[in-house]
């Protein structure tokens, strides 16, 4: 809880500064006194949820940009910090490179598969889509009775709310990435 209330006092004033607000005019546009906003910033107070959607609300930011630290600018994903999983006694291989946050609503996968490599997968939660693009290699996909066969260069998009396989049928390692994007519930 201590991170959440020190990276509220930081967000806090940052916001404020950035939008030229003082202590005033911000207890004026969100109902929360001025002392008690003075005080968030010096992280001197644990305020209720209630006083900060106010003040999120006077400031017309969301409730999280308040309370989270922010993102970097960049992040470096080094592939040999990145766990590797395999299926198909090894021929498919897939590295999880940005995980799922649920106010981005994708993830991000780099995969391998061997010559003959194959993998199902069951079908994502409705609405879920994935973006493939093959850097090396041929990769089929299969989404029931229809085929599509994507070479090096080429990207596909499809709903992943159902059954479909991935299958390497050529003679050379495919290379590929792979973005799944997930509906708001």
């Amino acid at each position: 809880m201590e991170e959440i209330h020190l990276a509220l006092a930081k967000n806090l004033k940052a916001i404020r500064e950035k939008e030229k607000l003082s202590l005033e005019k911000l207890s004026q546009l969100s109902g929360v006194s001025k002392t008690m906003i003075g005080q968030i910033e010096r992280g001197e107070s644990s305020p209720t949820l209630a006083t900060i959607w106010k003040i999120a609300n006077g400031l017309k930011v969301s409730f999280t940009s308040l309370i989270y630290s922010p993102q970097p600018d960049a992040t470096v994903v080094r592939s040999n910090d990145v766990q590797v999983l395999s299926e198909d006694e090894g021929r498919y291989r897939i590295s999880p490179c940005f995980h799922f946050q649920e106010d981005k609503r994708f993830e991000i996968y780099s995969i391998e598969i061997d010559p003959k490599g194959t993998v199902n997968s069951d079908s994502h939660r409705e609405g879920t889509e994935e973006f493939i693009t093959v850097f090396d290699g041929e990769v089929t996909i299969r989404l029931g009775e229809t085929e599509y066969t994507i070479i090096e260069g080429d990207s596909i998009r499809f709903k992943a709310d159902r059954p479909h396989t991935y299958c390497n049928s050529s003679n050379k390692l495919a290379r590929l990435s792979m973005t799944i994007y997930y509906p708001v519930n």
